[in-house]
């Protein structure tokens, strides 16, 4: 009989409702745990990232686009992925109050030059430099003028003035017009058209240093908390509603069913393509500045 392990490991994921449906098994003992133990660290994502560079956590929830610089200390799980399949991060502005017309550039999805030219010396407010929906917007639309605030405080930043659009993650993406605002650019949306790949956003990422046997055990235990949640979606909801931010149960598991879904459960061949051409991509631009390399946890 193997031997059980009462190792600790660190598990970094952010304050989110999908992240929270994710990992509900794993935070209320729903399933076999193997003897192992788990230490929930809740940070936004860029603080993630942040933390993922320097090695801090055992495993973490991390954005596709800094995964690029920290091959060197983690390896992806193939389960856990957040990818938009035809949406993603939004750019929005302030909604008009004015009984005029406004030049909507979102209004022809095809238009993507006039989008271009509409966002072109805006200031544009975003969740971090190291997420991937900033890598999104490099991708779109080349060099900007940004702001990098907390993705919470985004639509304050655009309302106060300080910034001319901003960048929608999480919640925001379903929230932003009862918030007041309207889309200019879907990202997934475009990359979707531009490439037919989901967008990768975020993953799972575990140390190298960690034994491939424990490895492969916490990839598992990942897996099936993943699984659970599917399999018990009603009462993973419900757990994750304590970390859904201006959403009541309907619109939470809206969200939590476009983040958390066969994807998730694994990559699968467009997955990895599609993350492969995103950091490709980005790397070919001069966006990235380090060789693109990808390690799965098997």
């Amino acid at each position: 009989m193997k031997k059980q392990s009462t190792k600790v490991f660190t598990l970094g994921h952010s304050p989110d409702p999908d992240d929270a449906f994710m990992f509900y098994a794993i935070a209320e003992n729903k399933s076999d745990l193997r003897g192992y133990r788990f230490e929930h660290q809740m940070e936004d994502i860029q603080t993630l990232n942040e933390r993922a560079r320097r090695g801090e956590l055992h495993i973490s929830a991390i954005s596709i686009h800094a995964y690029a610089y920290v091959a060197d200390k983690y390896a992806l799980l193939s389960c856990g992925a957040s990818m938009g399949d035809g949406y993603g991060p939004v750019v929005v502005r302030k909604r008009s109050t004015l009984n005029v017309q406004r030049p909507t550039p979102n209004e022809d999805s095809m238009n993507e030059a006039a989008t271009r030219e509409f966002l072109n010396g805006k200031k544009i407010a975003v969740p971090g430099e190291m997420t991937s929906a900033f890598l999104a917007l490099q991708l779109f639309l080349g060099k900007f003028d940004y702001l990098v605030v907390r993705f919470d405080e985004i639509f304050d930043a655009v309302k106060s003035g300080r910034a001319d659009a901003g960048l929608i993650i999480h919640e925001g993406q379903l929230t932003y017009a009862q918030s007041g605002f309207e889309k200019i650019v879907d990202l997934g949306e475009w990359w979707k058209r531009e490439t037919g790949l989901p967008l990768p956003l975020g993953g799972n990422v575990m140390r190298k240093d960690i034994p491939p046997p424990v490895r492969h055990d916490l990839s598992e235990i990942i897996r099936e908390s993943i699984d659970y949640g599917l399999a018990h979606r009603d009462e993973a909801v419900r757990h994750s509603l304590a970390y859904a931010r201006d959403m009541g149960a309907q619109l939470t598991g809206k969200f939590i069913g476009m983040y958390v879904n066969e994807f998730t459960q694994d990559y699968g061949d467009a997955g990895r393509a599609a993350i492969r051409k995103f950091l490709t991509a980005a790397h070919d631009k001069r966006y990235i500045d380090v060789p693109i390399e990808l390690e799965f946890v098997e």
